[in-house]
């Protein structure tokens, strides 16, 4: 072969290979990078305590506020043939297991049969005028459509089940995950065992962290 021919051939394959070694070592540390942000930047997992609200006056509420107990959310209704039992039976649950364990957390909603049609102010007076509520009543929202209002759309995405009508009813455990949920027609008897037994896991896991 021509040395002419061989120093040339050299002379090229020298940066070719410099490149190859290069372009190995940026696609080695890009695919440590993606490892590291996979190991250490986890995007958080969501659950209903994560959310924010709005109480009846309009104010930002943080959700966390209720982590660690045991939560009933429902969508709740003024002028509707379950407002008169429901509330009852939400202010009985309220008094024999709150609040220190448990809370009822009432949203109202105006899109089953227009039965909330009040302002929010005006709902959390009904509530706690007719019928001494003492649990939070929020901001009315939309939990159907696209103007759902987030938290109570992770209610309905967890546990599958989309409300059919006013008050129903979602248990949350201490970590905001959905365990049961219950329609509006479905009696507080079959409701407060399920209540109490969330309770006494939550009472007992104090315990053993003492």
């Amino acid at each position: 072969m021509d040395p002419l021919t061989t120093s040339c051939a050299l002379k090229y394959s020298v940066p070719k290979a410099r490149v190859f070694a290069v372009f190995l070592s940026m696609v080695l540390c890009t695919t440590i990078l993606c490892l590291l942000q996979l190991r250490f930047f986890k995007p958080k997992i969501k659950d209903f305590y994560s959310f924010e609200v709005k109480d009846s006056r309009g104010r930002i509420i943080s959700l966390e506020k209720y982590r660690g107990k045991a939560t009933l959310v429902v969508n709740v209704a003024s002028y509707c043939q379950y407002t008169d039992k429901n509330y009852i039976a939400l202010q009985e649950l309220h008094r024999e297991f709150g609040p220190s364990h448990f809370t009822v957390l009432a949203f109202p909603c105006n899109q089953f049969g227009e039965s909330e049609p009040s302002s929010s102010q005006e709902i959390e007076s009904f509530a706690k005028g007719n019928y001494g509520v003492t649990f939070p009543v929020f901001h009315k929202i939309k939990i159907l459509g696209s103007e759902a209002d987030p938290a109570f759309r992770f209610l309905i995405d967890s546990s599958k089940k989309e409300p059919r009508w006013n008050f129903w009813k979602y248990l949350v455990s201490p970590e905001g995950k959905v365990v049961k949920f219950w329609r509006p027609e479905e009696p507080i008897e079959n409701i407060k065992p399920e209540v109490a037994s969330l309770i006494r896991q939550i009472i007992i896991k104090k315990r053993e962290d003492l």
